[in-house]
């Protein structure tokens, strides 16, 4: 029944679509935090960059943004980013894009858990003589990750079905493969079915976990 699958390398399609989603969750992680804490932040200038940055990203097409990478950032501008390979070129951009779009819904996701904490606490700190980066690091973002870590889960599961979209420059996994497959092989059923359960293997698992690392973590209030 499965024959047809035979001279694909579907493992490592799906492994390309792992380290997509890695690589990817990593760096909205980081970006997101960063975007998050501007919105909250004292200075005017980066509130108003934050907040434009987040509704503008979120509402332009994925699609868009990956092929913006490709087509303006590096055959317009040339930016590789120390790649010199097509494929490493491709995978890299797609990473870019993918950060750049999920970073805006983390932000919003990390900003919810910061107004959850309580205002008196950020109050008592800043009495105690910490500056607001202090506040930030040391008594807001702690308790607003574990009041966030379902939202999160949230987003890393879209991201990892996000990831499909790479396949529109070139990047060699599932999504790509799948196409291959479809136009080579007359088992439209069931190769939609394998990569179906193949993304349900990889995010199922990540909800379960998640939801109860979540349930563990929770601030008590």
């Amino acid at each position: 029944m499965f024959d047809f699958l035979q001279g694909y390398d579907l493992l490592g399609a799906f492994w390309v679509t792992v380290q997509l989603t890695l690589l990817s969750a990593a760096g909205s992680l980081v970006w997101g935090t960063l975007l998050a804490a501007m919105r909250v932040g004292p200075v005017p200038l980066m509130r108003g960059f934050g907040t434009a940055y987040v509704n503008i990203v979120r509402n332009i097409p994925l699609t868009v943004i990956i092929l913006f990478t490709s087509l303006g950032l590096n055959q317009t501008l040339g930016v590789s980013l120390g790649a010199q390979a097509f494929d490493s070129i491709n995978f890299r951009l797609a990473v870019l894009g993918l950060i750049a779009y999920t970073s805006a819904f983390v932000c919003e996701a990390i900003r919810s858990g910061i107004n959850t904490v309580p205002v008196g606490q950020a109050e008592a700190a800043r009495a105690l003589g910490l500056s607001f980066t202090q506040v930030l690091t040391l008594v807001v973002l702690p308790q607003a990750f574990r009041s966030v870590v379902g939202p999160l889960a949230n987003v890393l599961i879209a991201l990892t079905k996000n990831t499909t979209v790479a396949a529109a420059i070139g990047v060699a996994e599932a999504a790509l493969l799948m196409k291959k497959m479809i136009e080579n092989e007359a088992q439209l059923l069931l190769i939609s079915a394998v990569f179906a359960f193949g993304f349900v293997c990889l995010t199922l698992p990540t909800g379960l976990i998640l939801g109860w690392v979540g349930k563990k973590v929770a601030v008590k209030r």
